[in-house]
């Protein structure tokens, strides 16, 4: 049995490059403020890949994605164990795309902070009187560049983001951004207004691009995960200050509160974490993680 070595680690995940494709795995590790906690979450990595499967599927009709199989029979015999079972994902080989593409349909986090400052969200005039969580006329598109392991994104606007595109794909720059800007807001709504019948609210959520061997923009890395979006119970819904959320803002609310505990979580946090996890999964999903 041929064994592998991961070929890029990320925050979370592990890339393993067998080939004509990859097996990226989503490890039970924790970020928050682009720091890596010291704590593992248990299960954390089969709901962020059983949770971007199900998104993958419901929005193939919009945009084509990376995923193949998330099936470890279809993938070599080294992922056939306990550790990858349920968090491995066989996807297509992409270039990625140097832009974060990011879809604000709420007014919270940096996006409140800012428009309290000056009434903007990453230059974006909004209209006045908001109040903090309330949900904005229409979705927002705020992208960021990518920040390398330990770096910080930085937040750019759309004519920015053409620059960026520009110089990693001359003559495409223009193209590229309208592209993904266009499917970011198409791919949130569809999955916004799914979201909202099971009782969810995503106030926003963050999606990767790149561009496979045909040469068409397709979806990739993680889709509308507790790690790369805000969940929002919708019962008790009230805008007016920070919502109960289902995603791992109670991970940065603890560590904010508690900034000397050196990116270490108590356990009842990290039991907390598993069940939002865990709920907003079968919410979303009408599974179970096993």
């Amino acid at each position: 049995m041929r064994e592998y070595t991961p070929v890029r680690e990320g925050k979370v995940r592990e890339i393993y490059d067998i080939g004509e494709q990859l097996v990226i795995v989503a490890t039970d590790r924790i970020s928050a403020f682009d720091v890596i906690l010291k704590n593992d979450v248990p299960d954390k990595g089969k709901v962020l890949t059983g949770m971007s499967r199900f998104w993958f599927d419901f929005t193939k009709d919009v945009l084509p994605n990376h995923m193949i199989s998330t099936d470890t029979q279809d993938m070599p015999e080294f992922f056939r164990t306990e550790y990858f079972e349920g968090r491995s994902m066989l996807c297509r080989k992409l270039t990625m795309l140097p832009v974060e593409c990011i879809v604000r349909g709420y007014i919270t986090g940096s996006g409140w902070a800012s428009y309290q400052k000056d009434g903007t969200v990453c230059g974006i005039r909004l209209p006045e009187g908001l109040k903090e969580s309330d949900r904005l006329p229409e979705a927002v598109y705020t992208p960021s560049t990518k920040a390398e392991l330990g770096g910080h994104d930085e937040n750019i606007d759309f004519e920015k983001s053409v620059a960026v595109l520009e110089r990693a794909f001359p003559g495409k720059g223009a193209e590229y951004a309208a592209h993904i800007r266009d499917c970011t807001i198409a791919l949130y709504e569809k999955c916004a207004a799914y979201a909202l019948k099971k009782g969810i609210i995503i106030a926003d959520t963050k999606l990767e691009f790149g561009i496979d061997k045909e040469g068409r923009v397709v979806l990739g890395d993680e889709m509308l995960t507790p790690d790369s979006s805000r969940f929002w119970p919708l019962a008790g819904y009230a805008p007016g200050g920070a919502q109960p959320s289902f995603d791992k803002q109670y991970v940065r609310d603890y560590l904010k509160a508690h900034p000397d505990c050196d990116y270490r979580l108590p356990e009842d946090v990290i039991a907390q974490t598993v069940v939002r996890y865990h709920e907003a999964y079968t919410l979303l999903t009408d599974e179970k993680i096993s």
